[in-house]
């Protein structure tokens, strides 16, 4: 059949499957275009609609238009996206990753010690990007939220209301329109804002922010119901000013405002008397500004009111507006009873590491909450670009099936960080630490990570990691390395000498993982530490120069704060218990971390403490304080002993948050700290307890925490910080 053929008889299908107007009424099509949060503004628009009881007989949108266009279709009143709307978090939900508590332990340790934005695949063709700043990941389970996907998906064709959404094929520029399929895909799909948001695979195409080709997509509804009347709400952000394109990011979001301002302008051209054009007042609002939702959809409704009259000329009968309605509705579906969970097939992936994580059982009602939580924390451990579902009717059965994509840019990785350190006390200091990290060596999902770091502290050190189940609760553990540091001490107040400490060692360790708690470790270490002085006066001559040896090595480590760097509540507890025989000493450690909210404020203690079991601690194992938040008015590493405490209490104020795709607060600070230093290593001002106070400013960076701070100590000790990047 020839392709002119093919497309007229789509066409006739297609608007066959249409609601017929009634007698005497035009064939409307409701255009809801692009522009992000500014997108709000359609809600306003068919709450009045609504109101005057104009029906339409078939939408289009584009980007949040396709939201706003998929989520009425799918049976979701103004009024209830209005409410969804202000329950979302959607400063969250462009943060992919789940709480840091819901992170397994290997995961958490991975981004204390590099940044997560730093990840790049390594694979037979280079080195790959991730496609987008974030994967879509909460925005595509607050779509399924949206239409009750938790019900049985939703597709397009099977809407009583024709609905179309536009998509871009970012690999030949294409328009690319979903009039079948899922609509949480379709939706997904067309707000993929290049660059910020990863591109979605669909029937071999890769497809973005359909504002890229048709932002208002008046064509769409023509063709899909033989539009007579056309409704077209424009919400598009425009154009910058010149002075205002000074950076990076400006110059790409300038680039998409032109070429989105370009194709809108081509289809109000096609726009005719009879049709009804609404472009709301959105002043201010941004396409980022989505805890503006509630002015964007007032401006929708006022602009929409502004044109009353001309829709008036578009709505029927009480009567015959409840039969339009009645004609579109979507069925109601109760949640289903789940008879069976499958996991779809990975190529890499052990299922059983995604099942781990799944609390809902055969028999039971499909809880959406629990789900949705269990499906960020599989995403968390970091194999996958998305993580989703659907419930499917197989022979009268109902069956939960996950959705797990791997990574296409793994599964080798590599890892980047970066911290500078400057205080009065001691210059400048910076740490460079590159990994590369192999994962999935086996199908327990075994690991290498390979860690090389220059700076003040220089090495090289590998890490194999073997879980010995499928569900990665019990797991063995081998690394060994070369690290070298350089350590400053000082007399009173004074830095006076610098030493290095250069250490070689092999740990080969067993440990159980308790879910997402942490884990327990026990071992044996094997090391070789020498010393050596670099400059200054030689405070430790009976300092070994070498020490050789092994012992047993035991590990504690719980964390649940819900935040890496600035966490508002949660806990963690490390410690650690090291004894040799053959050096003649024990060690343990005690650090214990706490955080609870208080409405703008969060409140934060530490205790912590690192002494000998038996012998005494040689110097390069000893208690240290000194530094930002370990008694900050002493410069770091500035008093050290066999038997050192510590304790603090501090509030922060929070003053400012992290923008769009970031987590975090900006936060003033102020700290209460005391230490003490028994048997100590160096000559002190003062002994017993010494007390601090730090007041600091501090945020996250794409680079990582950052601080600025100044500590007072006890004596007349000052300390001034600057501190940027992971430690």
């Amino acid at each position: 059949m020839r392709p002119l053929a093919c497309s007229l008889l789509l066409s006739s299908l297609l608007l066959a499957a249409a609601p017929a107007p009634a007698a005497g009424r035009p064939t409307v099509g409701l255009v809801l275009g692009g522009g992000g949060a500014r997108g709000a503004a359609h809600i306003g628009v068919l709450e009045v609609l609504e109101r005057l009881h104009v029906p339409v007989d078939c939408v289009a949108g584009t980007s949040m238009g396709a939201l706003v266009a998929g989520a009425w279709a799918a049976g979701l009143s103004p009024a209830e996206m209005r409410k969804e709307l202000g329950r979302a978090d959607w400063g969250d939900m462009f943060q992919d990753d789940p709480d840091y508590a819901d992170l397994n332990f290997r995961n958490k340790r991975l981004q204390q010690r590099f940044l997560p934005g730093s990840e790049t695949g390594i694979t037979a063709q280079g080195a790959v990007t991730p496609p987008g700043v974030v994967s879509g990941q909460k925005i595509k389970l607050f779509f399924n939220h949206l239409v009750r996907a938790d019900a049985g998906e939703r597709n397009l064709e099977q809407l009583p209301l024709p609905v179309s959404i536009v998509a871009t094929d970012i690999g030949t520029g294409e328009r690319v329109v979903y009039r079948d399929g899922s609509v949480t895909l379709a939706m997904r799909a067309s707000m993929s804002v290049p660059g910020l948001m990863a591109p979605l695979s669909w029937r071999g195409r890769k497809l973005v922010d359909g504002g890229l080709v048709d932002n208002l997509p008046v064509r769409e509804v023509r063709e899909r119901c033989g539009a007579q009347v056309v409704i077209a709400v424009n919400v598009g952000s425009p154009p910058l000013a010149p002075e205002q394109v000074s950076g990076l990011l400006s110059v790409t979001a300038q680039m998409v405002a032109l070429l989105t301002e370009q194709n809108v302008s081509a289809s109000l051209a096609t726009l005719q008397p009879t049709d009804i054009y609404i472009k709301p007042d959105l002043g201010t609002i941004t396409a980022a500004d989505f805890a503006r939702y509630a002015e964007a959809a007032e401006s929708g409704r006022v602009a929409a009111e502004g044109v009353a009259d001309r829709l008036r000329a578009l709505a029927v009968s009480d009567t015959e507006y409840a039969a339009w309605q009645r004609q579109i509705a979507v069925r109601e579906r109760a949640v289903p009873r789940i008879d069976a969970i499958e996991i779809a097939e990975m190529q890499r992936v052990n299922p059983e590491v995604v099942r781990r994580y799944v609390e809902q059982r055969d028999g039971t009602p499909l809880d959406t909450a629990t789900l949705n939580r269990d499906l960020l924390r599989a995403y968390g451990d970091g194999n996958y670009e998305r993580v989703d579902y659907t419930v499917l009717t197989q022979q009268g059965r109902n069956v939960l099936r996950l959705l797990p994509v791997e990574k296409s840019w793994g599964p080798d990785y590599l890892r980047l960080a970066l911290q500078l350190d400057s205080n009065l006390s001691q210059g400048s200091t910076y740490r460079l630490r590159a990994g590369y990290q192999k994962t999935w060596l086996d199908s327990l999902g075994g690991e290498l990570l390979v860690t090389g770091e220059v700076g003040s502290t220089s090495g090289l050190t590998a890490d194999f990691y073997q879980p010995l189940d499928p569900a990665q609760r019990f797991f063995v553990d081998a690394s060994g390395g070369y690290v070298r540091e350089d350590t400053d001490y000082f007399y009173l107040t004074q830095r006076i000498a610098q030493y290095r400490s250069a250490r070689t060692y092999l740990d080969l360790a067993a440990g159980v993982n308790f879910s997402l708690l942490g884990q327990v470790r026990l071992g044996w270490r094997e090391s070789k530490v020498s010393n050596s002085l670099q400059t200054g006066v030689d405070v430790f001559s009976l300092l070994q120069p070498q020490r050789l040896g092994g012992g047993w090595l035991l590990g504690l480590d719980m964390d649940q704060f819900d935040r890496l760097y600035f966490p508002r509540r949660g806990w963690s507890v490390q410690g650690s218990w090291f004894n040799s025989d053959k050096l003649g000493y024990g060690r343990a450690s005690l650090d214990a971390r706490a955080a609870w909210p208080l409405q703008d404020y969060v409140l934060g203690s530490r205790v912590a403490w690192v002494g000998a079991t038996r012998g005494q601690l040689p110097i390069t194992d000893a208690g240290k304080l000194g530094g930002l938040l370990n008694l900050t008015g002493y410069a770091t590493g500035q008093l050290l002993g066999n038997d050192v405490a510590y304790a603090s209490v501090r509030a922060e104020r929070i003053i400012g948050q992290a923008p769009l795709g970031l987590r975090g607060d900006l936060r003033l600070g102020v700290a209460l700290e005391a230490g003490r230093v028994g048997q100590p290593y160096t000559v002190q001002q003062r002994t017993g307890w010494l007390g601090s106070l730090a007041i600091y400013l501090g945020g996250e960076t794409p680079v990582g925490p950052a601080f600025v701070g100044i500590g007072f100590a006890a004596g007349g000790a000052l300390n001034a910080y600057l501190v940027l990047g992971a430690p």
